[in-house]
């Protein structure tokens, strides 16, 4: 809701206000503030706009579909992140020089 409704069988929760809420509440705020952010980059990067499904149940099972692929975005971007840096080890080991066969004579 906004905040000039006038509801009053409802009680609308503002972030940002601090007055009369408990510890919980305040937690599910976070949350909240925490999952809306990823609500709007599905709705950007992952199609979330216009639902190809019908009914009710399309439109549930089209959200979860499309927070699934926005997971499985998230998880590929830190596997090539990952891959990247292995890669980046395995040249830096290939390139050193061994330092297996080298002797060393102290005086």
């Amino acid at each position: 809701g906004y905040r000039g409704h006038g509801e009053e069988k409802t009680r609308v929760l503002i972030s940002g206000t601090r007055r009369g809420l408990t510890p919980k509440l305040i937690t599910d705020l976070r949350r909240r503030s925490a999952i809306e952010a990823e609500i709007g980059h599905m709705k950007t990067d992952g199609r979330l706009s216009r639902c190809p499904l019908k009914g009710a149940t399309g439109d549930a099972l089209f959200a979860v579909l499309c927070a699934c692929g926005h997971n499985i975005r998230k998880i590929l971007a830190h596997l090539r992140a990952w891959l990247a840096c292995m890669i980046a080890a395995l040249r830096a080991a290939i390139n050193a020089p061994d330092q297996c066969h080298q002797i060393v004579i102290a005086a």
